[in-house]
């Protein structure tokens, strides 16, 4: 039967991992237990008979098949959301899909929200947290936020500020350095990686979140550390970091705000300008919409603010 659908909620469950890759963070979207979240996607596999999610390294990745259905199935889902608030007779204020990649919207964006909201309070933002390139032809979701992935010509995109990259540690730790000290120290010190494998759309920005990589650029080879702390997610690394536990190469101007407060610092001078930025991404439809527009001259306004030099 080809008009044949398994549980709602078992796709419903199914959306929220794969958005999040997450099944703790699904499991507080969804307000269930991580087990239940679990049970109902193995129960959709079951019943698709095929794999949808599978284990990467320390996290979750999707499978060709899984990634095959999950903007569609988003859309579905917004689509059922809306159509809920329609019978039930809610007023349909302005609202705004912003996809977004998780550490981005944690360190940077999220914090800068109430300003937004503080000039268009009647404009609703619904934060789409993801690690997946949402086909936004395809999706109701209206602006993304990106970094290092390729350009489309159905897409409109605007700079919102290029990206320079260099070691940055706590100010414990740099307290610890010898003076006057080069990056060669740096080899006595844990180095924290973000480990990006796992994600599709990662090709070029692993070029320059890559220690080896990141020193090769330089004319530095066949640098070693004594230790190293892995993390999939850039948010962590960047904690770790600010903890003490070693040396984290930073994105600037995402991390501007945690140099100003002293989280972290710059010991060294080598840094790199990346052939890679930010990016805001829409579609010409979404564009003609008051509320995306406003969106948009916000961000460029806040991005040009952050966009000097630590």
């Amino acid at each position: 039967m080809n008009n044949w659908l398994p549980s709602l909620n078992a796709l419903r469950a199914f959306e929220s991992v794969a958005r999040h890759l997450n099944y703790n963070l699904a499991a507080e979207e969804l307000r269930v237990t991580p087990a239940a979240v679990k049970q109902l996607v193995y129960r959709l596999e079951a019943t698709l008979d095929t794999s949808l999610i599978e284990r990467k390294g320390r996290g979750l990745s999707l499978t060709r098949k899984g990634r095959a259905g999950l903007d569609d199935l988003t859309a579905a889902m917004h689509h059922l959301e809306n159509s809920v608030a329609n019978m039930r007779g809610e007023e349909s204020d302005p609202r705004l899909i912003i996809s977004v990649e998780t550490s981005l919207a944690t360190m940077w964006l999220v914090p800068k929200l109430d300003a937004f909201r503080a000039k268009h309070p009647k404009v609703s933002v619904l934060i789409d947290s993801t690690q997946v390139i949402v086909d936004l032809p395809r999706s109701d979701v209206d602006i993304a936020i990106r970094y290092g992935v390729a350009e489309r010509d159905d897409l409109i995109t605007y700079r919102l500020f290029d990206d320079h990259i260099f070691p940055a540690c706590s100010a414990s730790l740099a307290k610890t350095l010898p003076k006057n000290s080069n990056l060669s120290v740096i080899q006595t010190i844990p180095m924290i990686h973000w480990d990006i494998s796992q994600l599709e759309w990662a090709h070029k920005t692993r070029d320059w979140f890559v220690w080896n990589k990141w020193f090769s650029k330089l004319g530095v080879r066949n640098h070693k550390s004594e230790s190293a702390l892995f993390f999939n997610d850039y948010g962590q690394a960047v904690q770790a970091a600010v903890a003490g536990q070693g040396m984290v190469l930073a994105s600037h101007p995402i991390l501007r705000d945690v140099f100003e407060r002293g989280h972290l610092v710059r010991p060294f001078k080598e840094s790199l300008q990346s052939d890679i930025g930010y990016d805001l991404v829409t579609t010409r439809p979404a564009e003609k919409r008051p509320e995306v527009r406003a969106f948009i001259a916000w961000m460029r306004e806040m991005a040009a603010a952050y966009d000097r030099p630590v």
